[in-house]
């Protein structure tokens, strides 16, 4: 069982989010715990009061860090203590796979101007999960509850899955297609319908491919390419530099022509 503790002073979002679809059956069968705490219940002060002005001035209030203290130390040990926050190290599919390997992880769900800056010393990891700034940290973790639990063994059930999605190939997944076979004048691609697995799996790596390329070549240098790959890249049009820079290895060799008796001639292996 994976464990999930959220420290939040609004644990209401949280709990239907954690409670529906395939979070809430993993749930059902025991391979996720979902731990809200909430921070009000921490306060030392019977307003329940757990943010004070900021020292030096300004807009906006800031959770104490004797707040956050207390609260981290209700729960058993975890393995990560993560602070949900616009400076933290960018949440990628790789993080997710790393944070899958775990047994607890905590997350404080800042709000306001979120937590006093000592808080940053009672925790392991700062994730953000992109460059824009919200109302709080619980969609933020919601967002990574969702990711990392769906890594854990039984929680879908094709395995398979995981392999296949974006990112965790280093490439965007390929498209996908289901029935009506003809919708407004678009056909699913002949290749897919024609029951040969070989060539559905080269054309599904060679669309994966095409996508990484037109959108995301960012992710190229990260994809672990084979010679075919990198022959599908230059057909696609990408350049021998940009080869270079995704650290793509050569293509196949190109077989040779021999001449045959009769004049004519064949390919060699």
């Amino acid at each position: 069982m994976l464990t999930f503790s959220f420290l939040t002073l609004f644990p209401e979002l949280l709990a239907p989010f954690a409670g529906e679809a395939i979070l809430g059956k993993a749930r059902e069968r025991g391979l996720l715990h979902v731990n809200l705490v909430h921070l009000r219940d921490f306060s030392d002060n019977r307003h329940l009061k757990v943010d004070d002005t900021p020292y030096g001035g300004g807009a906006g209030m800031v959770i104490r860090v004797d707040v956050a203290e207390r609260a981290l130390a209700s729960l058993p040990p975890a393995d990560e203590v993560i602070l949900l926050t616009p400076a933290g190290q960018p949440f990628t599919q790789a993080v997710a796979e790393e944070l899958a390997q775990k047994a607890h992880l905590a997350f404080l769900c800042g709000r306001y101007e979120g937590f006093d800056a000592r808080t940053e010393g009672l925790v392991t990891r700062e994730l953000s999960i992109g460059d824009f700034v919200m109302m709080g940290g619980e969609a933020a973790a919601a967002c990574v509850l969702e990711a990392v639990a769906r890594l854990r063994p039984g929680v879908i059930g094709d395995p398979e899955s995981h392999r296949t999605d974006s990112f965790s190939s280093g490439l965007l997944d390929y498209p996908e297609y289901t029935r009506p076979p003809e919708w407004r004048g678009q056909s699913v691609p002949e290749v897919l319908r024609g029951g040969n697995h070989g060539a559905v799996a080269r054309w599904r790596r060679e669309q994966a491919l095409a996508r990484t390329l037109a959108r995301r070549p960012d992710l190229l240098p990260g994809a672990a390419l084979t010679p075919q790959d990198t022959q599908t890249l230059l057909e696609l049009g990408a350049s021998a530099p940009q080869l270079q820079a995704w650290n793509a290895p050569p293509p196949p060799p190109r077989r040779a022509r021999r001449v045959k008796k009769n004049g004519g001639s064949e390919q060699s292996g």
